[in-house]
């Protein structure tokens, strides 16, 4: 059983830092592309960055210079380190893992994880 399980989430002023974290278990690791979606209230999930086995990355623009993905592949692990966050980076994010690297898409993933909030205050 796949399990892609997300942690720190949290709330932090605007301006500040979070790293989240997410752990995938029940997969090979190194047979998929991992990421993270972000979905914010009242809008549709939303692409945020995704990295293959090599380390290569995709970013969306909205966050390109602030957020940085990376994984672990002997953990088992990505995580997003995101900096000068502003009110609109509030979300819930999710943890998605897919064989393919190229062309996310909210309908296109093998596997999610649950989710974890993050709020950016004013």
């Amino acid at each position: 059983q796949v399990q892609l399980v997300e942690s720190g989430g949290g709330l932090v002023q605007a301006g500040g830092s979070l790293r989240l974290s997410c752990q995938a278990s029940g997969l090979t690791f190194s047979s998929y592309a991992m990421g993270w979606f972000r979905q914010a209230p009242g809008k549709e999930r939303e692409f945020v960055a995704n990295i293959r086995w090599s380390g290569g990355t995709n970013y969306a623009d909205s966050v390109k210079g602030r957020f940085t993905i990376s994984r672990d592949n002997a953990k088992n692990t990505v995580r997003l380190q995101m900096n000068s966050l502003k009110p609109e980076d509030t979300a819930v994010y999710y943890c998605a893992a897919d064989r393919v690297f190229g062309g996310w898409s909210v309908r296109g993933m093998d596997y999610w994880g649950k989710g974890t909030l993050v709020t950016v205050s004013s």
